[in-house]
């Protein structure tokens, strides 16, 4: 965990509950996987921003929703395509119709086999969750965007942005300018460190960051995918360590270090077990002419 960076103290312990982040943004903090969901209220109605992991668990979301408020959720928002985020959707569809469901184009397009390879994953496993996994049925987004997109409220706008690639190819920000609250999904997590999965892009993303650095202010509220609210120092300083990642696999592969080897050779921010899909990822990523032959 980085030391120095300040988290915000808005979500209480007891999760499922969800509290106000900001004007009429909430956020509910759920046990399994740790996962936040988020909901933006508008004239027009509600947005959700992330679903949580199977259907199940996305109806206890929404009894939570009816608690906190009358008014219908008219959208869905997925920060990326992984499970956690996204296997709730088919519920909502179940409970509130056709709304449309938006991401990035990139975690649209590989919503469904992610989706599958998870389930397939925890059967073979035997983890417990694995049946209640197998019996949603996922709903993918369908409506996508390339770079930038907002979705009109009625009395207040919300700012979808594509930073690049990192935690996947197809993450998400969402801006909610009038609140100051912005969603990083799993480019930033505080309950743990980032997470550099199978689909990870380890050296494009430091300049995700830099971007969504861009779009949070002195004050701004920042949820992350996972654990409490933070702030901009947070932020910066978790950059500051998946550059460190980024750059030591750079300077590993321009000295003739090869993936095998790398982990051992030098000293990384994060555990080392913890960075096996990132430097053999940010390895493939690397061009030809970036990596010397291994040293004899």
């Amino acid at each position: 965990m980085l030391l120095g960076a300040r988290r915000l103290a808005l979500v209480p312990e007891n999760t499922g509950r969800f509290t106000e982040v900001g004007d009429r943004v909430w956020v509910a903090r759920y046990e399994w996987y740790d996962v936040n969901v988020t909901v933006v209220e508008g004239q027009a109605g509600l947005m959700v921003v992330d679903t949580h992991a199977s259907s199940k668990q996305a109806h206890e979301v929404i009894a939570d929703l009816r608690r906190l408020s009358c008014r219908p959720v008219v959208g869905i928002i997925n920060t990326h395509d992984h499970v956690d985020h996204v296997f709730g959707n088919g519920a909502f569809r179940e409970e509130y119709g056709e709304i449309p469901i938006t991401a990035h184009e990139s975690a649209a397009a590989t919503m469904l086999l992610r989706g599958e390879q998870r389930k397939l994953v925890m059967t073979e496993q035997g983890d417990h969750r694995a049946e209640e996994m197998a019996a949603t049925a996922l709903v993918p987004a369908d409506h996508t965007f390339s770079s930038v997109t907002a979705i009109d409220l009625g009395d207040r706008s919300v700012e979808l942005v594509h930073p690049g690639r990192g935690h996947t190819a197809g993450d998400l920000v969402v801006r909610i300018d009038d609140a100051d609250v912005l969603l990083a999904g799993d480019l930033v997590e505080e309950s743990g460190m980032p997470s550099y999965g199978d689909d990870c892009f380890p050296l494009d993303w430091p300049h995700a960051l830099d971007l969504t650095l861009e779009l949070i202010g002195p004050r701004t509220v920042v949820v992350p995918g996972h654990g409490s609210p933070v702030d901009r120092d947070f932020v910066f300083e978790q950059r500051s360590a998946v550059g460190i990642v980024a750059q030591t696999i750079r300077d590993l592969a321009g000295r003739g270090v090869g993936p095998g080897e790398a982990l051992a050779a030098e000293a990384w921010p994060y555990p080392r077990e913890a960075l096996i899909e990132a430097v053999r990822r940010g390895y493939e990523q690397l061009p030809r002419d970036a990596k010397r032959l291994p040293l004899a």
